[in-house]
Protein backbone atom coordinates (compact mmCIF):
# COMPACT_ATOMS: atom_id res chain seq x y z
CA UNK A 1 0.00 0.00 0.00
CA UNK A 2 1.39 3.40 -0.97
CA UNK A 3 1.87 6.06 1.67
CA UNK A 4 1.33 9.80 1.20
CA UNK A 5 3.00 12.46 3.31
CA UNK A 6 4.02 16.08 3.19
CA UNK A 7 4.37 19.46 4.81
CA UNK A 8 1.31 21.72 4.65
CA UNK A 9 2.09 25.30 5.61
CA UNK A 10 -0.61 27.76 6.65
CA UNK A 11 0.06 31.43 5.96
CA UNK A 12 -1.95 34.63 6.21
CA UNK A 13 -2.30 37.84 8.14
CA UNK A 14 -2.63 37.98 11.93
CA UNK A 15 -5.97 37.02 13.41
CA UNK A 16 -7.50 35.29 10.37
CA UNK A 17 -7.81 32.01 12.28
CA UNK A 18 -4.68 30.05 11.31
CA UNK A 19 -4.15 28.74 14.84
CA UNK A 20 -7.83 27.83 15.22
CA UNK A 21 -7.65 25.90 11.95
CA UNK A 22 -4.58 23.91 12.93
CA UNK A 23 -6.02 23.12 16.37
CA UNK A 24 -9.21 21.92 14.66
CA UNK A 25 -7.39 19.79 12.08
CA UNK A 26 -5.00 18.22 14.58
CA UNK A 27 -7.74 17.74 17.17
CA UNK A 28 -5.56 19.11 19.95
CA UNK A 29 -4.60 22.52 21.27
CA UNK A 30 -1.36 23.18 19.41
CA UNK A 31 -1.50 26.97 19.23
CA UNK A 32 -2.83 29.58 21.64
CA UNK A 33 -5.73 31.67 20.43
CA UNK A 34 -6.82 35.17 21.34
CA UNK A 35 -8.50 37.97 19.41
CA UNK A 36 -5.31 40.03 19.63
CA UNK A 37 -2.90 40.20 16.69
CA UNK A 38 0.58 38.67 16.98
CA UNK A 39 -0.68 35.94 19.30
CA UNK A 40 1.39 33.33 17.45
CA UNK A 41 5.11 34.15 17.58
CA UNK A 42 6.78 30.91 16.53
CA UNK A 43 6.35 28.34 13.82
CA UNK A 44 4.42 25.44 15.35
CA UNK A 45 3.99 21.99 13.84
CA UNK A 46 0.88 19.82 14.23
CA UNK A 47 0.80 16.28 12.84
CA UNK A 48 -2.25 14.40 11.50
CA UNK A 49 -1.68 10.73 10.66
CA UNK A 50 -3.78 7.99 9.12
CA UNK A 51 -2.91 4.46 8.05
CA UNK A 52 -1.77 5.57 4.60
CA UNK A 53 -0.93 9.26 5.07
CA UNK A 54 0.76 11.81 7.30
CA UNK A 55 0.11 15.56 7.12
CA UNK A 56 2.58 17.85 8.87
CA UNK A 57 0.81 21.19 9.35
CA UNK A 58 2.80 24.31 10.11
CA UNK A 59 1.15 27.31 11.79
CA UNK A 60 3.19 30.47 11.32
CA UNK A 61 2.96 33.96 12.78
CA UNK A 62 0.78 36.34 10.82
CA UNK A 63 2.76 38.51 8.46
CA UNK A 64 3.43 41.90 10.06
CA UNK A 65 3.14 44.65 7.49
CA UNK A 66 5.20 47.27 9.33
CA UNK A 67 7.67 45.55 11.71
CA UNK A 68 8.63 47.69 14.70
CA UNK A 69 11.17 45.41 16.39
CA UNK A 70 13.75 42.80 15.46
CA UNK A 71 11.34 40.28 17.00
CA UNK A 72 8.78 41.23 14.32
CA UNK A 73 11.38 40.66 11.60
CA UNK A 74 12.11 37.22 13.08
CA UNK A 75 8.38 36.41 13.10
CA UNK A 76 8.15 37.46 9.45
CA UNK A 77 11.10 35.18 8.65
CA UNK A 78 9.17 32.27 10.16
CA UNK A 79 6.21 33.15 7.95
CA UNK A 80 8.25 33.59 4.76
CA UNK A 81 10.19 30.36 5.41
CA UNK A 82 6.87 28.57 4.86
CA UNK A 83 7.28 29.15 1.13
CA UNK A 84 10.56 27.23 1.05
CA UNK A 85 9.67 23.80 2.39
CA UNK A 86 5.99 23.22 1.63
CA UNK A 87 4.45 20.34 -0.29
CA UNK A 88 1.10 22.19 -0.10
CA UNK A 89 0.51 25.85 0.73
CA UNK A 90 -2.66 27.10 2.44
CA UNK A 91 -3.28 30.83 2.09
CA UNK A 92 -5.90 31.82 4.64
CA UNK A 93 -8.05 34.94 4.57
CA UNK A 94 -11.18 36.16 6.30
CA UNK A 95 -14.10 37.74 4.39
CA UNK A 96 -13.33 41.30 5.47
CA UNK A 97 -9.65 41.51 4.56
CA UNK A 98 -8.45 43.80 1.84
CA UNK A 99 -5.30 43.08 -0.14
CA UNK A 100 -3.87 45.54 -2.63
CA UNK A 101 -2.68 43.99 -5.87
CA UNK A 102 0.88 45.16 -5.20
CA UNK A 103 1.00 43.45 -1.80
CA UNK A 104 4.26 41.41 -1.61
CA UNK A 105 2.38 38.29 -0.52
CA UNK A 106 0.49 38.21 -3.83
CA UNK A 107 3.73 38.03 -5.81
CA UNK A 108 4.84 35.16 -3.58
CA UNK A 109 1.53 33.35 -4.12
CA UNK A 110 1.88 33.68 -7.89
CA UNK A 111 5.31 32.06 -7.71
CA UNK A 112 4.21 29.03 -5.65
CA UNK A 113 4.98 25.81 -7.53
CA UNK A 114 3.30 23.34 -5.16
CA UNK A 115 -0.50 22.96 -4.87
CA UNK A 116 -1.91 26.18 -3.45
CA UNK A 117 -5.15 26.26 -1.47
CA UNK A 118 -7.22 29.35 -0.71
CA UNK A 119 -9.08 28.93 2.58
CA UNK A 120 -11.72 31.56 3.33
CA UNK A 121 -12.39 31.42 7.06
CA UNK A 122 -15.25 32.75 9.22
CA UNK A 123 -17.84 32.08 6.53
CA UNK A 124 -20.46 31.59 9.21
CA UNK A 125 -20.35 35.35 9.82
CA UNK A 126 -21.16 36.58 6.30
CA UNK A 127 -23.72 36.12 3.56
CA UNK A 128 -22.98 33.61 0.72
CA UNK A 129 -22.85 36.37 -1.91
CA UNK A 130 -19.76 37.85 -0.27
CA UNK A 131 -18.04 34.47 -0.30
CA UNK A 132 -18.82 33.99 -4.00
CA UNK A 133 -17.41 37.44 -4.78
CA UNK A 134 -14.20 36.58 -2.91
CA UNK A 135 -13.84 33.30 -4.78
CA UNK A 136 -14.17 35.12 -8.12
CA UNK A 137 -11.72 37.83 -7.06
CA UNK A 138 -8.98 35.51 -5.81
CA UNK A 139 -9.39 33.01 -8.66
CA UNK A 140 -8.24 35.80 -10.99
CA UNK A 141 -5.23 36.67 -8.80
CA UNK A 142 -3.44 33.34 -8.28
CA UNK A 143 -3.58 29.77 -9.52
CA UNK A 144 -5.33 27.96 -6.66
CA UNK A 145 -5.61 24.19 -6.84
CA UNK A 146 -8.54 24.29 -4.42
CA UNK A 147 -10.69 26.97 -2.80
CA UNK A 148 -12.39 26.16 0.50
CA UNK A 149 -14.87 28.34 2.40
CA UNK A 150 -14.79 27.15 6.02
CA UNK A 151 -15.49 28.03 9.61
CA UNK A 152 -12.50 26.72 11.56
CA UNK A 153 -14.19 27.53 14.86
CA UNK A 154 -17.36 25.58 14.02
CA UNK A 155 -15.49 22.93 12.00
CA UNK A 156 -17.64 23.64 8.94
CA UNK A 157 -16.08 22.04 5.84
CA UNK A 158 -12.81 21.24 7.65
CA UNK A 159 -13.14 17.42 7.20
CA UNK A 160 -13.48 18.01 3.44
CA UNK A 161 -10.38 20.20 3.54
CA UNK A 162 -8.36 17.32 5.04
CA UNK A 163 -9.64 14.96 2.32
CA UNK A 164 -8.48 17.30 -0.44
CA UNK A 165 -5.14 17.93 1.25
CA UNK A 166 -4.57 14.17 1.35
CA UNK A 167 -5.54 13.94 -2.33
CA UNK A 168 -2.81 16.44 -3.29
CA UNK A 169 -0.07 14.99 -1.06
CA UNK A 170 2.88 13.34 -2.80
CA UNK A 171 3.90 9.81 -1.98
CA UNK A 172 6.36 9.94 0.90
CA UNK A 173 7.70 8.40 4.10
CA UNK A 174 6.45 8.55 7.68
CA UNK A 175 8.29 11.63 8.99
CA UNK A 176 7.16 11.30 12.61
CA UNK A 177 5.83 8.42 14.76
CA UNK A 178 2.15 8.01 13.95
CA UNK A 179 1.05 8.82 17.50
CA UNK A 180 3.09 12.07 17.67
CA UNK A 181 1.12 15.32 17.43
CA UNK A 182 3.83 18.00 17.39
CA UNK A 183 7.56 18.66 17.42
CA UNK A 184 7.34 20.95 20.46
CA UNK A 185 7.83 19.76 24.05
CA UNK A 186 5.61 20.28 27.09
CA UNK A 187 7.65 23.25 28.32
CA UNK A 188 6.94 25.13 25.11
CA UNK A 189 3.18 24.65 25.38
CA UNK A 190 3.13 25.57 29.07
CA UNK A 191 5.00 28.81 28.32
CA UNK A 192 2.48 29.52 25.54
CA UNK A 193 -0.46 28.94 27.90
CA UNK A 194 1.00 31.46 30.35
CA UNK A 195 1.60 33.93 27.53
CA UNK A 196 -1.98 33.46 26.34
CA UNK A 197 -3.25 34.47 29.79
CA UNK A 198 -0.99 37.53 29.74
CA UNK A 199 -2.58 38.50 26.42
CA UNK A 200 -6.03 38.12 27.92
CA UNK A 201 -5.46 39.76 31.31
CA UNK A 202 -3.29 42.76 30.50
CA UNK A 203 -3.89 45.74 28.24
CA UNK A 204 -2.02 47.90 25.75
CA UNK A 205 1.68 47.12 25.32
CA UNK A 206 2.19 44.75 28.28
CA UNK A 207 1.35 41.46 26.48
CA UNK A 208 3.57 42.31 23.52
CA UNK A 209 6.50 43.21 25.78
CA UNK A 210 6.53 39.88 27.62
CA UNK A 211 8.23 36.57 27.01
CA UNK A 212 7.81 33.45 29.16
CA UNK A 213 10.52 30.91 29.99
CA UNK A 214 9.91 27.68 31.91
CA UNK A 215 12.80 27.45 34.36
CA UNK A 216 11.90 24.07 35.86
CA UNK A 217 9.40 21.28 35.21
CA UNK A 218 9.49 18.53 37.80
CA UNK A 219 7.30 15.51 38.25
CA UNK A 220 6.94 14.76 41.96
CA UNK A 221 7.61 11.05 42.71
CA UNK A 222 5.75 11.20 46.04
CA UNK A 223 2.63 12.64 44.40
CA UNK A 224 1.23 10.71 41.49
CA UNK A 225 0.10 12.83 38.51
CA UNK A 226 1.50 16.02 40.03
CA UNK A 227 3.99 18.41 38.45
CA UNK A 228 5.80 21.42 39.88
CA UNK A 229 6.51 24.25 37.43
CA UNK A 230 8.55 27.42 37.80
CA UNK A 231 8.25 30.10 35.10
CA UNK A 232 9.80 33.51 34.57
CA UNK A 233 7.99 36.31 32.77
CA UNK A 234 10.43 38.70 31.13
CA UNK A 235 9.30 42.29 30.59
CA UNK A 236 11.11 44.84 28.45
CA UNK A 237 10.92 47.76 30.91
CA UNK A 238 11.02 48.18 34.69
CA UNK A 239 7.68 50.00 34.79
CA UNK A 240 6.02 46.93 33.28
CA UNK A 241 7.13 44.65 36.10
CA UNK A 242 4.96 46.36 38.71
CA UNK A 243 1.97 46.30 36.35
CA UNK A 244 2.36 42.57 35.77
CA UNK A 245 2.59 41.89 39.51
CA UNK A 246 -0.21 44.31 40.43
CA UNK A 247 -0.98 45.89 43.78
CA UNK A 248 -0.19 43.43 46.58
CA UNK A 249 0.48 40.78 43.91
CA UNK A 250 -3.20 40.51 42.97
CA UNK A 251 -2.68 40.54 39.21
CA UNK A 252 0.04 37.92 39.03
CA UNK A 253 -1.95 35.70 41.40
CA UNK A 254 -4.91 35.90 39.01
CA UNK A 255 -2.58 35.10 36.12
CA UNK A 256 -1.28 32.05 37.97
CA UNK A 257 -4.78 30.76 38.74
CA UNK A 258 -5.97 31.15 35.14
CA UNK A 259 -2.81 29.61 33.66
CA UNK A 260 -2.79 26.67 36.07
CA UNK A 261 -6.33 25.67 35.07
CA UNK A 262 -5.33 25.33 31.43
CA UNK A 263 -1.98 23.74 32.23
CA UNK A 264 -3.71 21.03 34.25
CA UNK A 265 -6.20 20.45 31.42
CA UNK A 266 -3.31 20.22 28.94
CA UNK A 267 -1.14 17.90 31.04
CA UNK A 268 -4.04 15.96 32.59
CA UNK A 269 -2.21 16.34 35.89
CA UNK A 270 -2.49 18.50 38.98
CA UNK A 271 0.17 21.18 39.17
CA UNK A 272 1.90 23.80 41.28
CA UNK A 273 2.82 26.91 39.30
CA UNK A 274 5.31 29.48 40.54
CA UNK A 275 5.65 32.72 38.57
CA UNK A 276 8.48 35.26 38.70
CA UNK A 277 8.90 38.54 36.84
CA UNK A 278 12.25 39.84 35.60
CA UNK A 279 13.27 42.73 33.36
CA UNK A 280 15.36 42.39 30.20
CA UNK A 281 15.51 45.89 28.80
CA UNK A 282 14.40 46.12 25.17
CA UNK A 283 14.77 42.38 24.58
CA UNK A 284 12.68 42.60 21.39
CA UNK A 285 15.55 44.49 19.69
CA UNK A 286 18.41 42.47 21.19
CA UNK A 287 19.83 39.73 18.94
CA UNK A 288 21.29 37.64 21.75
CA UNK A 289 18.07 37.77 23.79
CA UNK A 290 15.99 36.88 20.74
CA UNK A 291 18.23 33.87 20.16
CA UNK A 292 17.87 32.91 23.85
CA UNK A 293 14.08 33.06 23.49
CA UNK A 294 14.14 30.90 20.35
CA UNK A 295 13.42 33.47 17.66
CA UNK A 296 16.48 32.57 15.64
CA UNK A 297 16.07 28.83 16.02
CA UNK A 298 12.87 28.01 14.09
Amino acid sequence: MSHKSGFVNIIGRPNVGKSTLMNTLVGQRMSIITSKPQTTRHRIIGIVSGDDYQIVFSDTPGMIKDPSYKMHHAMNRFAHSSFEDADIMIFMIDPYENYELDDPIIEKLKAVEVPLFLVINKTDLVEPARILALIQKWSAIANFAEIFPISALKEDNTPELVKYITKHLPEGPVYYPKDQLTDKNERFFISEIIREKILLLYRQEIPYSCEVVIESFKETPKKKNFVSISATIYASRKTQKSIIIGKDGVKIKQLGIEARKDIEAFLQKRSYLELHVKVKENWRDNDSELKHFGYNNN
